[in-house]
């Protein structure tokens, strides 16, 4: 069932049925050079920052720090919290077992 099944050996091409390599070279055409397009010019206006435009997007971005910073800190803080509360329980469970030797 899991053994792998392998085609039969005649199905392999033999040397007289591969395309043979002519010997004959074929002239090879010269480059051709074509002119370069120019890309043609935008009729869109730019972009232009405002003095209070400018001021929205650093608003904007510092919320964005400040909203990833608060995240990332409270994900190293249930990070600590969680480490802190497994070494109590395996102090606690230290000290439970070490009492259990003692009293026998």
């Amino acid at each position: 069932m899991f053994t792998p099944k392998y085609p039969t050996p005649d199905t392999a091409p033999t040397p007289t049925t591969l395309p043979q390599p002519s010997t004959a070279t074929a002239p090879v055409p010269a480059p051709q050079t074509s002119p370069v397009p120019v890309a043609p010019a935008s009729n869109r206006p730019t972009v232009q920052l405002t003095p209070g435009s400018a001021l929205a997007l650093a608003a904007g971005g510092g919320a964005v720090v400040l909203v990833v910073g608060a995240v990332l800190v409270s994900m190293l803080l249930a990070v600590a919290i969680t480490g802190v509360s497994v070494a109590l329980c395996a102090v606690v469970l230290r000290s439970l077992v070490k009492d259990l030797h003692n009293h026998r």
